[in-house]
């Protein structure tokens, strides 16, 4: 297999469409000046708002959204693919009028190749006295996807999906090479959960894990852990941005380490059928 050389672009998305992509399109620029031929974006790459009305305002169509759009017609320029962790769109299901938290895979051509809508969605209440009700906004994904580059597969996943183990081996078993975790974490549990999750989630499934993120104090009040962070298959952390500030994070995926990964220890291939807890 071939060797990829990746960006990851860590951002402090802005609170409407038109900034967020003046935010993040140097940096993605930066990304493919220094040689990336996968770019990936953070999750809500287009907008971050917390006050329904504004957000009702910036809510659009995947083929409406501003920042889609702009970010479309750049990887073109620029020849490479990126990765939207994902945009805050219309999810187009009738008679329900919540969003999709989607990404979306752009070839080096523009064109959108796979899409992946969160399956799961963050409603908790933290003891800090933070409280998430990802599910009053956003409407869950149905189903998982693996989706093909020129480099192998990818699987694509979003945030909170981290915390799901099953998910994962699923897009192992079904070929991804590299999973992307593109993320808004809060700082309580980025600073106690992130980086364990990631290696954790790479040591299960024999991965590459690229997980890019929001960082820092946003327009609308929330704050974001950032540490940005690129986890090889055996485990180890390749490369991280250990802060809070938007950046490009470089690094080179050697795929063989998949393979040699897997075969030291097998456990895709180890599955047994078991009875429930009593």
């Amino acid at each position: 297999m071939a060797t990829l050389p990746i960006a990851l672009i860590q951002t402090r998305t802005p609170a409407s469409p038109s900034a967020a992509l003046a935010h993040v399109a140097p940096l993605i620029r930066a990304a493919a000046a220094g040689g990336a031929k996968l770019i990936l974006t953070a999750e809500a790459t287009n907008f971050l708002i917390k006050d329904p009305a504004a957000r009702a305002t910036a809510l659009t169509t995947e083929d409406q959204d501003a920042v889609i759009g702009g970010l479309r017609d750049l990887a073109r320029e620029l020849g490479v693919w990126l990765l939207i962790g994902s945009a805050i769109v219309r999810s187009g299901h009738e008679g329900d009028d919540r969003a999709a938290n989607r990404s979306l895979l752009i070839d080096d051509a523009g064109a959108v190749v796979a899409t992946y809508d969160k399956l799961h969605v963050f409603d908790v209440d933290l003891p800090t006295g933070e409280r998430w009700r990802e599910s009053a906004a956003v409407r869950p994904g149905d189903g998982a996807t693996v989706a093909d580059t020129p480099w192998g597969k990818l699987g694509l996943t979003i945030c909170y999906d981290l915390r799901f183990p099953q998910l994962y081996r699923a897009l192992a078993k079904a070929g991804a090479v590299m999973i992307s975790v593109p993320a808004a974490f809060t700082v309580p549990t980025g600073e106690a959960h992130w980086e364990t999750l990631l290696r954790a989630r790479a040591i299960e499934t024999g991965c590459w894990i690229l997980a890019p993120a929001q960082a820092g104090a946003h327009e609308d009040g929330r704050r974001t852990w950032g540490r940005s962070t690129v986890v090889g298959p055996w485990g180890e952390v390749v490369a991280k941005l250990d802060h809070d500030e938007p950046g490009v994070l470089f690094a080179t995926l050697d795929f063989d380490a998949v393979e040699r990964a897997r075969t030291a220890v097998p456990q895709l291939t180890h599955d047994r059928a078991f009875a429930g807890p009593a």
